[in-house]
């Protein structure tokens, strides 16, 4: 069967740059823009609006050049306005080859916002097209609010289509500018546009303020588009566009017939790098790329996993670079806790297991977070296990801070019985409390690993006597875990993570 091929314009850079709160800097900008090229493949981008600022200008010409060296410049793609072609002279500086201008799609917002007839905003499109052209700048035109176009005034939706298809334009990009459509819309108005004008190509825009992004991409791609718009982690104004991840599994997944260059293994390395370099967060359940999204919670997914992976649908984790894993806590049951068993390389008898069991499920009904690596522990409490007992100790520990005075520690800790002491100072009590462990770990001539992250928090709508939790990620000879730690003092419940890591290693 001959697929259709349908191109992916990732707009990240510039849509999504429009959360709240989020703007690249000129290096992260470039490095999104070869990782969304070179490895994720997607076939466009849009990075930039024009005449934003000197920051966005470096921008553009730092991917500008890049991509012209690279054979992609003619993928990268930029915001522009009907002025006159102050953008357009803005684009030239930037060395940028492809102009999305954006116009209206509606009546309402040419009446209201431009104050213009159709004809005489047809005859400024016309204009900036002609210059565009002059200038070897190609033309992509967005119709602004075309959904509500679509919905209350299709006469002029087609009277500036009958115009703008015949212009010198690559592609007309429809925009559901306020998330209003539904599905059946989507499908309705794009067949109805795409019949109308067979030998133009046009790309759909989906926002996501219904949370019907996936759904209206999906029935804009059966109605036969040829083109559509994402963000990484769904990111953009307002509740956001339609997010890549979900996007490109529903694609694979669910319409065999069409054809896209993107690579799922790179996805979710894509959208962890965004989310760091924006700050703005994954949400744990957001499909693909959620944290939770690959764990098994309850106990009787685990053990149908186990027997023909009864619980398993087509979004392996292994197609995005992830591996599933087993949730511990209050509902896991036997089968959970085997699954975690078998990757620390622990094995137990029925009767251990079910005294384990048991103890993760009295943690659970306190609310109390169960990890892997604290199952040695629970093993040791519950069974009193010798090959599981706790081997190194914080014994004593003296912490102090004041005004003007770098911070200071002196630290006690037993390790197989002999206890060792050192002081250092640090940046603050809890890297003096680190660099004292170090001495005494180099001392020994044992391995001490890398804090590779530290993240604190304390229950929503608690006060400052609440009780912190800090989880800390560490890496010891390229094998990563984490540890928490819980206690009413900051620093303490980071010691209490350090112990527990001092043992595991």
């Amino acid at each position: 069967m001959n697929k259709r091929r349908i191109e992916i314009m990732d707009t990240t850079l510039r849509d999504g740059e429009q959360t709240s709160g989020v703007s690249f800097s000129v290096s992260e900008k470039l490095t999104v823009a070869k990782l969304l090229l070179d490895e994720l493949k997607v076939d466009r981008i849009e990075i930039a609006s024009a005449r934003v600022s000197d920051g966005e200008l470096k921008a553009v010409q730092e991917i500008t050049q890049w991509a012209k060296e690279n054979d992609y410049l003619d993928r990268v793609e930029i915001l522009t306005f009907v002025d006159g072609g102050v953008s357009l002279e803005w684009m030239d500086n930037a060395g940028a080859k492809v102009q999305n201008l954006l116009t209206k799609g509606s009546l309402n917002h040419l009446t209201h916002q431009l104050k213009k007839t159709p004809e005489e905003h047809f005859n400024d499109i016309s204009e900036i097209v002609e210059q565009a052209s002059q200038k070897g700048i190609k033309t992509n035109v967005y119709l602004e609010d075309w959904s509500n176009g679509m919905r209350n005034s299709k006469e002029y939706v087609f009277q500036y289509l009958d115009f703008l298809t015949q212009q010198q334009v690559d592609r007309i990009l429809l925009p559901d500018t306020l998330g209003v459509l539904t599905h059946s819309e989507t499908f309705d108005y794009i067949s109805e546009i795409i019949q109308r004008y067979p030998t133009a190509h046009f790309d759909f825009h989906g926002h996501n303020d219904y949370d019907l992004g996936v759904a209206n991409v999906m029935e804009a791609i059966k109605a036969g588009c040829h083109g559509i718009h994402l963000t990484v982690n769904g990111m953009g104004e307002r509740a956001g566009n339609a997010p890549m991840a979900s996007v490109v599994a529903v694609i694979n997944d669910f319409l065999p017939e069409i054809a896209i260059a993107v690579k799922e293994p790179s996805l979710y390395k894509v959208s962890k790098l965004v989310s760091a370099f924006t700050g703005f967060g994954i949400p744990a359940n957001k499909p693909i790329v959620g944290d939770n999204v690959f764990t098994q919670t309850a106990g009787i997914h685990a053990d149908g996993d186990s027997k023909k992976n009864l619980y398993f649908n087509d979004l392996l984790p292994e197609r995005f670079g992830r591996k599933r894993k087993y949730a511990l806590g209050k509902t896991s049951g036997k089968a959970n806790i085997q699954k975690n068993l078998q990757e620390l390389g622990l094995t137990l008898n029925n009767a251990e297991l079910k005294k384990v069991t048991q103890r993760i499920i009295e943690l659970g009904d306190k609310k109390e977070r169960v990890t892997k690596e604290d199952l040695p522990y629970i093993i040791s409490d519950v069974l009193n296990s010798g090959d599981h007992q706790q081997k190194v100790f914080v014994r004593s520990y003296v912490l102090t801070h004041s005004k003007g005075l770098k911070p200071s520690t002196t630290v006690a800790i037993e390790i197989d019985g002999e206890v060792h002491e050192a002081n250092a100072q640090g940046d603050g009590q809890y890297d003096a409390f680190m660099n004292a462990l170090r001495k005494i770990y180099r001392s020994k001539k044992r391995d001490f690993p890398k804090l590779t992250d530290y993240a604190v928090r304390i229950p929503p709508g608690s006060n400052s006597d609440a009780l912190c939790e800090t989880i800390i990620s560490w890496n010891n000879n390229g094998t990563e875990f984490i540890t928490r730690g819980l206690d009413s003092d900051q620093t303490v419940s980071a010691i209490k993570a350090t112990e527990k890591m001092l043992n595991i290693i």
